[in-house]
């Protein structure tokens, strides 16, 4: 009896101890794990559909396509209507990111400052916009998990209107499933809900609806022709590509 009694410390001992390393360590862990499935693929190509839905439930429909090298380099257009195509931003290292609008014929860096704005009458803001490491942008910490979620709190390192974010991210995959954001005082005021697949070896997001709760509007954004690993370079993100 006294060695099953010591034994059953030692296991409580080993669990209570396990258990305080997790809450300690995966705040930043489980957001790491995130970045690696969100930039998994050196490269990527796909087309997107972007729908705007407003609070009577009228739909616009846009098209553009997206081009992603490593973690730092993104370039977005919109190919229609023809009122939109040609818009463009480039996201680049050490937060550059470059807007191209085809009425006033030349590219404008986007000061930190403007990069709450929304994009192009869409639900997501140049900082939603820009491509940097989770990790880069946001201080985690772990909140609560259940069966099959993460929660954490994520604080901005940089500049933002948002005071933070609530994440919630699956915990077999790491990909997020719902983003909740905060204004200054302290106001859920954008949600956004993703839907992830996996093809080939990579997980990818098939869509991600934005929800700008104040004004009741929504922008989902569908991928599809998803192509992994391919050929681009450099020379596909610089500002001659944006305003070709």
């Amino acid at each position: 009896m006294k060695q099953l009694s010591k034994f059953f410390i030692v296991v409580c001992m080993l669990s209570f101890g396990a258990s305080s390393y997790l809450i300690a360590q995966t705040g930043t862990e489980i957001l790491e794990k995130m970045d690696d499935v969100m930039y998994a693929s050196k490269n990527l190509k796909a087309n997107n559909t972007i729908i705007l839905i407003d609070k009577n439930g009228k739909e616009e429909r846009r098209d553009a396509y997206v081009r992603q090298m490593g973690t730092d380099k993104r370039l977005f257009r919109f190919t229609s209507p023809a009122s939109q195509a040609g818009i463009s931003v480039l996201s680049l290292p050490d937060e550059v990111m470059y807007v191209y609008l085809p009425a006033f014929g030349k590219e404008r860096r986007i000061a930190t400052s403007a990069k709450n704005q929304n994009f192009a009458g869409t639900d997501f803001s140049y900082f939603d916009m820009e491509s940097v490491l989770f990790t880069d942008k946001y201080e985690a910490t772990l909140l609560q998990t259940n069966e099959l979620s993460y929660q954490l709190e994520l604080i901005p390192k940089v500049r933002s209107d948002y005071s933070k974010v609530i994440a919630h991210i699956h915990k077999t995959h790491f990909y997020p499933e719902i983003m909740e954001y905060y204004d200054k005082a302290g106001n859920k005021i954008k949600e956004a809900r993703y839907t992830f697949s996996k093809k080939g070896k990579y997980w990818n997001s098939d869509e991600i609806e934005m929800t700008d709760l104040k004004k009741n509007h929504r922008t989902k954004m569908l991928m599809t022709d998803v192509e992994h690993d391919s050929n681009l370079t450099d020379e596909d993100f610089t500002i001659r590509k944006l305003i070709e």
